[in-house]
């Protein structure tokens, strides 16, 4: 079994895929600074240390402790209108420490790595579904950070032999035991319908209905985040050899924005309130992506991403939260 280092092991994806590198028997080393992650969702079996991964100091202490066979990078900063707003942060966060946490690496002789991609690479869509050939032309500066931090580890697997996955999400969604979407603040649609049908959110706001769909309104591809982090198992089992290869995690199903809010209705039986606002800029109309690539190659296939298995499980994780509470 390997010794795994996950970057973000206390957020969301990082979490849930830490979880089920436990459960197939890999040692986890776990660093976050909590800055969006959450103390209690980094697995209790898992080694944890509350570190940014920027701080080369840190990281080579922990990387000192014992031999890295592969590093889950999943940290990142990734909310889109703040990439808009304030670019600069971004490419400081995603990019700059990004390129300190890789010469810490390779000054400690790891050299396989996966990484946390994104859909936003793309930006709007040639032809859909999309593959990992259509041209890259980010609308945001998020987007551009996962291409940019792509195009390092590009460089890292042809000049220093590394082996590199990279998995461009699209929509990662649901919850998988204890673990679900928390952030703050939230701006994922579901968590967001969530909260309106259990009455701590008064309406849900559906930016833009003027999208050329056939309803007006945005159209996403969820994926359950229990799919996703299976996707990073199978990279495990690639063999070690030089090179990059980049897969997306889509199902090849997409689903506008009403069909979501009906979904949330029929599974929560609540009324969902709602209110349509302007579209926000960087965001494409339609993002769905080709799975063909990941299912051939690392013969992957997702098992929990139906739509209303998702909803489901994201309902019963915030329901299970407030009894917690109460």
């Amino acid at each position: 079994m390997a010794r795994i280092l996950v970057t973000g092991g206390a957020g969301y994806v990082g979490a849930v895929c830490s979880r089920q590198l436990l459960d197939r028997g890999h040692e986890v080393v776990i660093i976050d600074d909590l800055s969006t992650g959450h103390v209690e969702a980094a697995p209790q079996r898992a080694a944890f240390h509350r570190l940014n991964y920027g701080d080369r100091t840190g990281v080579a202490e922990v990387l000192k402790q014992g031999p890295i066979d592969a590093v889950f990078h999943f940290a990142a900063k990734a909310l889109i209108p703040e990439s808009v707003s304030n670019p600069g942060r971004f490419f400081d966060v995603n990019v700059g420490m990004g390129m300190s946490f890789l010469e810490t690496l390779r000054s400690f002789g790891v050299k396989r790595f996966v990484f946390s991609s994104s859909a936003a690479v793309y930006g709007n869509p040639r032809a859909v579904p999309i593959d990992e050939s259509q041209p890259k032309d980010p609308l945001n500066s998020y987007g551009e950070t996962k291409l940019m931090f792509e195009r390092v580890l590009r460089w890292y697997a042809s000049a220093y032999g590394w082996s590199v996955t990279a998995f461009r999400y699209f929509n990662a969604s649901g919850a998988s035991g204890d673990t679900g979407e928390n952030h703050h603040p939230e701006t994922h649609i579901i968590p967001l319908l969530l909260e309106v049908a259990a009455g701590g959110r008064p309406v849900f706001e559906i930016y833009g209905d003027d999208c050329h769909t056939p309803d007006g309104t945005c159209i996403r591809d969820y994926v359950h985040v229990s799919d996703i982090a299976a996707a990073h198992l199978l990279a495990l089992d690639r063999p070690e050899r030089p090179g990059m290869q980049a897969y997306n995690i889509g199902t090849g199903q997409g689903h506008s924005v009403r069909e979501v809010i009906r979904t949330v209705e029929e599974v929560t039986g609540k009324k969902i309130s709602v209110r349509v606002a302007s579209r926000r800029p960087g965001d494409p109309a339609v993002l769905c992506a080709s799975p063909t690539k990941l299912k051939t190659e690392l013969k992957w296939e997702p098992r929990f991403s139906n739509l209303n298995n998702i909803v489901r499980s994201a309902w019963e994780w915030k329901r299970s939260r407030a009894k917690l509470a109460a």
